[in-house]
């Protein structure tokens, strides 16, 4: 099969397998209960949700992931080659998904290896200054980005920005919650759509749903 063929049959295999799970489940039900009931901490004047998609803790009920995959099955554009991963919460994403479509992932990890073509992506987050490092993409490679959520932005901005620079093209970019972080700047610069499920903020210390 041609890889033009094997996209097309993995974009209608995705949205079969939405349309399906959606006749016996309402979308987001369970995430959006998760989040209004999960706690938000200090750390070092950040208020930080603590959340099973964004933390793995308490543990990671198999509805929410469910809800969240059909939702990446059904607006991500899996015409690509690749499915990429930030270390550490967007790879229990990445890994059904990849399953489901049969596209590899790799993973931005947060450890240096030296490889060569091993991509260096200094980040700031909201609360640490760190850096990511990218291998198994190359020049011309299409890929699709998966991650938990989005805060400041600074973590992605700086993902996109060193990927286009190495000349890999990012043919979308999927978050499940948005922190209220807006998505115009990222598309100004980079001409990239973010596409979130959820909206949230945090309003006298606890989670809030502005939009999904």
């Amino acid at each position: 099969m041609s890889p033009d063929a094997s996209r097309t049959k993995r974009k209608h295999f995705a949205k079969y397998h939405f349309n399906l799970l959606s006749q016996y489940t309402t979308v987001n039900e369970r995430l959006r209960e998760s989040v209004l009931a999960s706690p938000v901490i200090d750390k070092d004047g950040y208020p930080y949700l603590v959340h099973p998609i964004t933390d793995g803790i308490p543990y990671v009920e198999p509805e929410i992931l469910n809800e969240i995959i059909d939702w990446m099955l059904d607006v991500g554009d899996f015409d690509c080659d690749v499915i990429l991963a930030p270390e550490s919460m967007g790879i229990p994403l990445a890994i059904p998904v990849s399953l489901k479509l049969n596209i590899p992932y790799t993973v931005a990890r947060k450890r240096r290896y030296d490889l060569p073509g091993e991509i260096i992506i200094p980040h700031k987050t909201g609360y640490s200054d760190s850096a990511l490092y990218v291998n198994g993409v190359k020049k011309g490679d299409r890929i699709v980005i998966v991650d938990d959520v989005l805060s400041t932005g600074g973590t992605m901005s700086a993902l996109i920005d060193a990927l286009m620079s190495n000349g890999i093209e990012i043919v979308d970019v999927l978050v499940v919650l948005n922190k209220g972080f807006h998505g115009e700047e990222l598309k100004e610069m980079f001409g990239v759509d973010i596409k979130t499920m959820m909206k949230i903020e945090i309003v006298n210390g606890a989670p809030a749903i502005t939009d999904d």
